[in-house]
């Protein structure tokens, strides 16, 4: 995500026409609105036009407008869209849905396009004009997809949930570290808007103040909790046993918000015997004797 950044910080103040590829709700259309918010053009109109939802007999008039009585149903004469972003930024969303043969204007207009297509292959396919995906490739930006970087899962699934909760006028709540973990095992077809809307499906559906494990894996097809895979070749039994303690006592502590005596009832445990556990395992949570 760092090298997504850089390159749209590099690519926005040039005039660089911009290629963004990705799966579906990778956030393309957010990659286009952050280019045009650093360009020169910020002050000027960003349009878009999704050319999947437009018919193909239409897109034509859609781009380059139409004068009154043109076609059957038009009763008045329209601008395009790149007269519309006339000195901004036109946002040609799903791109590679666009029919191949089409004309030019000349228009003071920055393209900025996005797909999910592979274009190279739809030219090879002869369903893309090969001119048109050169013009249109000067600065290739990809999207890359939520399971090539759940490490963002939980700040983002934080996020969307302090939103969904605003939103839907409930009490804040928050995600336990089981749940981050479910939604961490989860593949995410669907990127970063499937993950918005289930974090938003969470807080509806769950009582709160804190959503388990056991609430994400009942919304999120195919979450789990992961298995550890506590083996590492050269560590001993020991360590490797004290590795797993350490990580159980840490999650029942965040479990408890940090409270000793209720964390050592959960484990079963004395406190005195976990306190004596957290200073062999090196567990410095500035709890006080009175926990």
């Amino acid at each position: 995500m760092r090298k997504l950044f850089d390159v749209i910080r590099r690519a926005a103040p040039s005039e660089g026409r911009v290629l963004v590829t990705g799966e579906n709700g990778t956030g393309k259309e957010l990659v286009a609105r952050a280019i045009h918010a650093g360009s020169r053009r910020k002050d000027t109109p960003f349009v878009k036009l999704n050319c999947a939802a437009v018919p193909a007999e239409l897109i034509e008039s859609e781009l380059f407008g139409h004068e009154r009585g043109a076609f059957t149903g038009a009763v008045a004469a329209r601008k395009g869209k790149f007269e519309q972003a006339d000195g901004g930024t036109l946002f040609l969303d799903e791109v590679g849905d666009m029919p191949a043969a089409m004309q030019t204007l000349h228009c003071d207009v920055r393209v900025v396009a996005a797909t999910n297509k592979d274009l190279a292959a739809e030219v090879k396919a002869g369903r893309f004009r090969e001119d048109l995906y050169y013009r249109l490739n000067v600065v290739p930006i990809h999207a890359p997809p939520l399971r090539e970087r759940k490490e963002d899962i939980p700040e983002l699934a934080t996020r969307f949930l302090a939103e969904a909760c605003e939103r839907n006028g409930r009490r804040p709540m928050r995600l336990v570290r089981e749940a981050l973990l479910a939604l961490q095992s989860h593949e995410w077809p669907g990127n970063v808007r499937e993950l918005r809307n289930l974090v938003e499906r969470l807080a509806i559906l769950c009582d709160g103040p804190e959503i388990s494990g056991d609430d994400v894996a009942a919304v999120v097809p195919g979450a789990r909790r992961p298995r550890a895979d506590r083996f590492r070749e050269g560590a001993s039994f020991h360590d490797l046993v004290e590795e797993a303690e350490r990580e159980i006592i840490l999650g029942a502590l965040d479990a408890h918000d940090d409270h000793v005596a209720e964390t050592a009832r959960a484990l079963g445990l004395e406190r005195s015997h976990l306190y004596k556990k957290m200073r062999a395992l090196g567990i410095k949570r500035g709890e006080s004797e009175t926990s």
